[in-house]
Formats: C-alpha cells, sequence, structure tokens
C-alpha cells in the first residue's frame, strides 16, 4: 500500500483527486450476507426485542425503568466490547476472536430466553452486547484487510446497506415474532441468528490477516496502538467526523418519533412510513456512493457533499419550526435530505479511517464503533430535553451535530492538502 503523503506540518493529507476505480473481484454473495449479517448483528440485538419491553416487565414482575436498563447495558456492551475485540483481532487474527465472541453471543442470548429475574437479564444483556461487538468490530476489519480504496468504500456500502435495513425490520419482525411466542421468543430467535452467524464465520469466511501481519505483545502494546492512532491527526479527524455524523443521526432516532407524533401529531402507521422513507434514504445513497459515485469523485467531494446535505438538513428543521411553521411538508424532506447525507458520510468516513491504520484494522474498527455508540447514548436522549417533544430541540441538535462533524474533518483531515493517491488493490489475495 502506498503511504499517506506528509505535509510540511508533518500531518499526512486525504486524497482531492478520484480514488482510481475498483480492480478486485466483488466478494462472494455469501461472504456479504455473513459479514452484512455481523454488522447487524448490534442493530438487532437492540431493537429486536423492543416490541417485548411491556410484556417482559410484567412477566418480570420488575419496573419499566429496569427493563430499560437492559438496552442500557447492551449498548454499553456493544460500545465497549469493540475495545476487547478490535486489538484482540489484530493480535490473534480475525476469526479466534470471531468465533468466540459469536459463541459467547449465542450462549448468553439464551441465558437471556431463559432469565428467570430482570437482574439476570440485565447482566445477560451485557455480556450478549460485549460478545456481540466482536462481529461489528471485526466486519470493518476485515474489510479493511481485503480492500483499498474504491473497493473498500463499495464493500463497507454493501455492509451498511444490510445494518441498515436492520432497525428499519427488525421491531416489525420482533412484534410478528410475538404473535406467535411469549417474549422469550425473540431472544430464541436472536440465539438462532447467532449460532447461523457462528457457522457462516467457521464455513464461509477465511483468515484475512496472516501472521506475519499481527501484533506481537500484550496489553502495554495494544494501548500505545490505540494511543498512537489517536495521535493521528487525520485518523481522528475522520473518527470525530463519524461520530458526530452518528450523533445528527440519533437524535433523529431518539427525538424523531416523539416530535412527528407529539407536535405534529401523526399517527403511528403514518410515521412508520415516514421512518421507513427515511430510512431508504440512507440505503440509497449508501449504495450510491458505493456503486456509482466514488469511482467518478474524489473522496473530499463526497464527504464535504455529505456534510453540506447534514447541515443544510439541520438549518432546515429550525428555519421551518421558528420563522416559517411550514409544518410535516417542510420537516419530512429536511429528516430525509439528514439521512442522505448519512448515506455519504459514513462510509467515506469510515473507509478514510480504516486506511489510516493499514497495520491495526482491528484497533481502528474498534474506536470508530466505540466511539459513536457513546455518543448516540449520550445524544438520543437529549432530543426531548425538558420532558416535552421540541422540533427545534432536534432541528439544533442534528445541525450542532452537523456543525462538529464538519469541523473535525475540516480542520484535522484537512482534504485541501494533496496526498499519493489510495491504492486499489486487495490487501489480502
Amino acid at each position: 500500500m502506498a503511504s499517506p503523503s506528509v505535509d510540511a506540518d508533518g500531518d499526512r493529507s486525504t486524497d482531492s483527486a478520484p480514488i482510481p476505480a475498483a480492480t478486485t473481484a466483488p466478494p462472494s454473495p455469501t461472504t456479504v450476507v455473513v459479514l452484512g449479517g455481523l454488522a447487524a448483528l448490534g442493530p438487532l440485538t437492540l431493537d429486536l426485542y423492543m416490541p417485548a419491553l411491556p410484556a417482559l416487565t410484567s412477566d418480570l414482575h420488575s419496573t419499566v425503568p429496569a427493563a430499560q436498563l437492559t438496552i442500557t447495558a447492551s449498548m454499553i456492551g456493544l460500545s465497549l466490547g469493540q475495545l476487547l475485540f478490535g486489538p484482540l483481532s489484530d493480535r490473534l487474527g480475525r476469526l479466534r476472536p470471531l468465533t468466540v465472541g459469536l459463541v459467547v453471543y449465542t450462549l448468553a442470548t439464551v441465558v437471556c430466553a431463559l432469565a428467570p429475574s430482570m437482574p439476570v437479564l440485565i447482566g445477560a444483556r451485557l455480556v450478549q452486547g460485549v460478545a456481540g461487538s466482536a462481529g461489528l468490530v471485526i466486519s470493518r476489519a476485515i474489510a479493511r484487510d481485503r480492500y483499498e480504496g474504491v473497493a473498500m468504500i463499495r464493500f463497507l456500502a454493501s455492509l451498511g446497506m444490510i445494518s441498515g435495513l436492520a432497525p428499519i425490520f427488525a421491531p416489525v419482525v420482533g412484534g410478528q415474532i410475538l404473535r406467535l411466542t411469549p417474549w422469550r421468543g425473540t431472544f430464541a430467535v436472536l440465539s438462532v441468528v447467532g449460532a447461523a452467524l457462528t457457522l457462516g464465520a467457521l464455513f464461509v469466511l477465511r483468515e484475512t490477516l496472516p501472521p506475519e501481519r499481527r501484533h506481537a505483545g500484550g496489553l502495554a502494546v495494544t494501548f500505545r496502538a490505540i494511543g498512537g492512532l489517536l495521535k493521528d491527526r487525520p485518523f481522528l479527524g475522520y473518527v470525530l467526523t463519524s461520530t458526530f455524523a452518528f450523533g445528527a443521526l440519533f437524535a433523529y432516532i431518539g427525538g424523531s418519533s416523539v416530535v412527528l407524533q407529539g407536535v405534529y401529531h401523526v399517527s403511528p402507521q403514518a410515521y412508520s412510513l415516514i421512518f421507513a422513507t427515511n430510512s431508504v434514504g440512507v440505503v440509497a445513497f449508501t449504495q450510491l456512493n458505493g456503486r456509482v459515485l466514488a469511482g467518478r469523485f474524489s473522496q473530499p467531494v463526497l464527504m464535504q457533499a455529505g456534510l453540506a446535505a447534514a447541515g443544510l438538513a439541520g438549518v432546515a428543521l429550525i428555519v421551518f419550526t421558528t420563522v416559517w411553521d411550514v409544518g410535516l411538508a417542510g420537516v419530512w424532506p429536511a429528516l430525509f435530505l439528514l439521512m442522505a447525507g448519512q448515506g455519504l458520510i459514513l462510509p467515506n468516513s469510515a473507509a478514510g479511517a480504516l486506511t489510516m491504520a493499514p497495520h491495526a484494522a482491528g484497533s481502528a474498527s474498534a474506536l470508530l464503533g466505540t466511539s459513536t455508540f457513546l455518543c448516540g447514548a449520550v445524544v438520543a436522549p437529549l432530543s426531548s430535553i425538558g420532558g416535552e417533544p421540541s422540533a427545534v430541540a432536534l432541528g439544533t441538535l442534528v445541525l450542532g451535530c452537523a456543525v462538529l462533524a464538519g469541523g473535525a474533518y475540516l480542520l484535522l483531515c484537512r482534504p485541501w492538502a494533496r496526498p499519493e493517491p489510495v491504492a486499489d488493490s486487495p490487501a489480502v489475495a
């Protein structure tokens, strides 16, 4: 792989010319399905059982706040577990930590299905989240091992399409499962998913990090590698850009329901239609980015277009709720624009960060994943701060996150500097 160029200040800079078209053969459909399933495991773990929360609260003779801790525990596990499995995969290879994580995930999910009390369920959800994070972090690391340049962006776009559809359909599927089984059935389904992905990791995937490219040493070496990544200004820029972009996304996820139904009085069915339409926007633009735009435009152009779209969406939300009260006719397109911008920002920022860490893709992927989940956990509740739904608060959060993302990208990645082009051949044959 060609090294990034170094400017006068000693910082690596990003590509300002179009990335060469991919020359690598696309991955097999089964590989995409398995890796996409791994990337979707986090959203499925969080969302599939959401419709079952009232039923499990009643069945376990518990309270709503205690039931909500099952969500918090899982999100904490998914966040912090990536810091464990990412560096481990740099030391031991990708498949061993992935397989162990999936086996533990499946067993923890079985415990969730059999949990006799809420404390047991909360503890099992924490373990389930930690183990499930292996799929999130290692799927991105495998993408970095196999591809560079446009090929990596396209591969990440394929994973993004599958993982992007998961939170759309998971609550719907979970609701249908409840028509057939008690709440424990949702965890039974997740355990089957975990077992299927374990088999996929064993029989479909192959090792992409050969022994000569693995890190030796213990925790001290791991922490030094993570510290070195955090000192790399362009890498940190891509991570913060992705993190704050996810913040805008989580603001939408956390606040759109209460705003659209509480302020604009749309029905649950109408809200589902709006949410589905906007979700199609992010999936469509992710695919457009990977399949068409990445080969024709430079990464900085696509990043800046996505950031501009997110910022414009925030401005529109504020203007349409404080200056020109045009109601849902203005808010809905603004939210769609936000989601379309995510389809350009997220795969390109992930590819940019992973490109900066060819020898520590697991640790880089871990930092990407952990920061975004933690940001989401902080931002999501802020959309209903004060106890009342507020379209202005939602717009302010979206705009604030977009400004922070754009600032991180411009100040730290410095897209105007000229580097060597990123190679597009596979890192692993």
